[in-house]
């Protein structure tokens, strides 16, 4: 199986996956890595299961990598903790309701990393039990095109840059933290590139808690603001975030969710005055420009970017 990593071959790329309680599903997106075609080393991060998913893993897939903590992380942290565990340059991270169709999906999205900016490759996706439609695929294979962020469950990224930048914000505790970390990459002079690759199947889990997710978009958005965004933008960018959240809370049908997560994010503005680190007004235009435009090519954006570094 090529999903293992004998000693005599080092993994061309960590695919990472954290879990908890949900060992069925585990199972079958391990099941579709260990099919890859490019040696790769398995990583399973279990964030505190108590279904058994540890003892799963040991029996089934001996070639991956277990690392289980007792008390949950959550999400951020979880892969926080995770992703400086790969030994291999890139880590491509999957949420474990997530399937490789085909055996080549990590050989493909590493070819992606064949210009110097590239710091994470978006991943194509489908929501399988939504539609049949790809989620972030390139419209053609001439040049690099990049995005303004990508799915926390389907991405492939430069191990040592995630390191250098810290991370996701551990604060936010989830939803969001992939805008946030994009921002400060592209800060550091580095794009999203969208994949080439046959998409990852997502089976998204029907158990999500729709309110807390309302609830930590629109605690985030408001958060996103406060760290990132500079004068004297600062203002109307976060009442827009306000009104876009009340929105969005209205149309869905969770206006009290929408209504405490904001509250909750101007107050933790306070708790978190001291990690505001507003980027420069170059990378907020460009940020802003990418999401306007949803795909643009490097190449019309390359002259704005800043030298590439690797620190915070």
């Amino acid at each position: 199986m090529m999903g293992s990593t004998p000693n005599s071959e080092l993994p061309a790329a960590t695919v990472v996956i954290t879990t908890k309680n949900r060992k069925d599903e585990l199972r079958t997106a391990l099941a579709s890595v260990v099919r890859q075609t490019v040696a790769v080393e398995i990583l399973v991060f279990d964030d505190g299961s108590t279904d058994g998913t540890s003892e799963m893993v040991a029996a089934e897939f001996p070639q991956a990598r277990l690392h289980r903590v007792e008390q949950s992380l959550g999400i951020i942290e979880a892969r926080n903790a995770a992703i400086p565990l790969a030994t291999a340059p890139i880590a491509i991270t999957i949420d474990d309701d997530c399937v490789f169709p085909t055996e080549d999906i990590v050989k493909q999205t590493l070819a992606d990393f064949d210009h110097p900016r590239v710091g994470v490759v978006a991943i194509p996706s489908i929501d399988v039990r939504k539609s049949q439609e790809t989620i972030g695929l390139a419209p053609d294979r001439e040049g690099v095109y990049i995005c303004s962020q990508f799915r926390g469950g389907a991405n492939a990224i430069r191990k040592d840059l995630f390191v250098k930048l810290e991370g996701y914000r551990g604060f936010l505790w989830r939803q969001g933290e992939e805008a946030d970390f994009c921002i400060r990459m592209l800060d550091a002079g580095y794009v999203v590139r969208v994949g080439l690759a046959e998409p990852i199947h997502h089976y998204e889990s029907l158990a999500r808690d729709r309110t807390k997710i309302m609830y930590y978009t629109s605690r985030n958005n408001v958060l996103y603001a406060w760290y990132n965004v500079p004068m004297p933008y600062f203002p109307a960018h976060l009442a827009a975030t306000t009104w876009n959240c009340l929105r969005a809370g209205m149309r869905y049908g969770y206006v009290t969710a929408a209504v405490k997560g904001i509250v909750c994010g101007y107050g933790a503005m306070a708790h978190e005055r001291g990690r505001r680190a507003a980027l420069s007004t170059r990378s907020y235009q460009l940020t802003r420009r990418l999401r306007g435009r949803g795909i643009m090519k490097l190449e019309e954006i390359e002259g704005e970017l800043g030298e590439m570094r690797e620190d915070k």
